[in-house]
């Protein structure tokens, strides 16, 4: 295990704010994880870090950060129908998804283009375009900092929600992800009702697509929207979609007659934050070096040297301007650390 000291993070982050560990350890294989046992042991404070793409350094980090790169993508088992993979958790997620798509296995073609590890997947029960993680995930395999011991959790232990998991939760800064297990499928059940990935299949002429022009769409669609990390600070979605009432879309609509939601159950909608922010007057705004995507609202950018905390307080501005617009308190999707 290699272990240093005073590190910049300035290249761990997508948001390229600039934050100094500690402590920093980097765990490559499973003897690591042994090691870590005792070094963990030292510290009060820990902190584990993927691919940096959905975090917010606001502070150097004090205590040991864990930068986690366990590799390796392998098939476990198989059948006629279904197959299930494993991945360690410092894979890059869209390698995960490329593997699974030149092996024909279908599941994840709708999460093509996520940014970030694989171990940040569960934690984050990443979704887009009406899939989500959890609908492919069997187990994960994940070492209790504070137990100092390796647990498996099955997709109901992980207690998956939007944007949510017991990762996020009451094991947050406790575990490491050391890998997952995915659940795909040889015969293609596609999910191509979301709206926009829809109208850009119609738009190629393809009415019974396989997995990799579902997946081809969907980068499409992304790379159309979403600024690229490596040309500009950023952390994708900041905030989710939030949740109201039916009575609260009713009495919205009736001034709002264009806003757009759609039904979770009888009593629930989800309604679109960039929407809500783009309305409150926020989208392409900039504030020094910080900013709101002028294509995709959602995302809040660094224009260059910006501190984690100019960017915090960009996105507080953002949320009391919809909560005294709209009433809607936004969350945010993002991990402030």
């Amino acid at each position: 295990m290699q272990l240093n000291h005073n590190i910049s993070l300035q290249k761990y982050n997508t948001f390229g704010i600039e934050a100094f560990a500690e402590n920093f350890a980097i765990i490559e294989t499973s003897d690591d994880i042994t090691t870590l046992s005792e070094l963990t042991r030292q510290y009060e404070q820990w902190h584990v870090l993927g691919g940096g793409s959905n975090i917010l350094l606001t502070n150097n980090l004090s205590g040991l950060t864990i930068y986690n790169q366990l590799k390796g993508i392998t098939i476990i088992e198989e059948n006629d129908t279904t197959v299930l993979v494993k991945a360690f958790a410092g894979e890059k997620w869209n390698d995960l998804v490329q593997f699974c798509l030149q092996h024909n296995f279908a599941g994840v073609e709708n999460l093509s283009l996520i940014p970030g590890s694989v171990g940040a997947a569960p934690i984050q029960n990443i979704g887009a375009y009406g899939v989500e993680l959890k609908n492919v995930l069997e187990t994960v395999e994940a070492y209790r900092l504070d137990e100092h011991k390796t647990e498996i959790f099955s997709n109901k232990d992980c207690n998956f929600g939007y944007r949510d998991s017991v990762f996020k939760q009451s094991f947050k800064n406790r575990i490491i992800i050391v890998a997952i297990k995915l659940r795909l499928s040889k015969i293609p059940k596609l999910v191509i009702g979301y709206g926009t990935l829809q109208q850009q299949l119609e738009k190629t002429g393809i009415s019974k697509p396989t997995i990799q022009q579902v997946a081809e769409a969907v980068n499409i669609i992304r790379t159309s929207k979403l600024p690229d990390p490596a040309k500009i600070g950023n952390a994708g979605s900041f905030f989710k979609n939030p949740t109201i009432s039916k009575f609260r879309l009713h009495v919205l609509s009736e001034q709002y007659a264009d806003i757009p939601g759609f039904t979770l159950n009888e009593m629930n909608f989800k309604i679109s934050a960039a929407w809500l922010i783009e309305q409150s007057g926020w989208k392409g705004k900039r504030e020094g070096n910080v900013g709101c995507n002028p294509l995709q609202p959602l995302v809040i950018v660094n224009y260059g040297g910006a501190t984690g905390k100019e960017v915090y307080d960009f996105s507080e501005k953002i949320v009391q301007s919809v909560k005294q617009k709209f009433g809607i308190e936004l969350e945010r999707e993002v991990n402030i650390w």
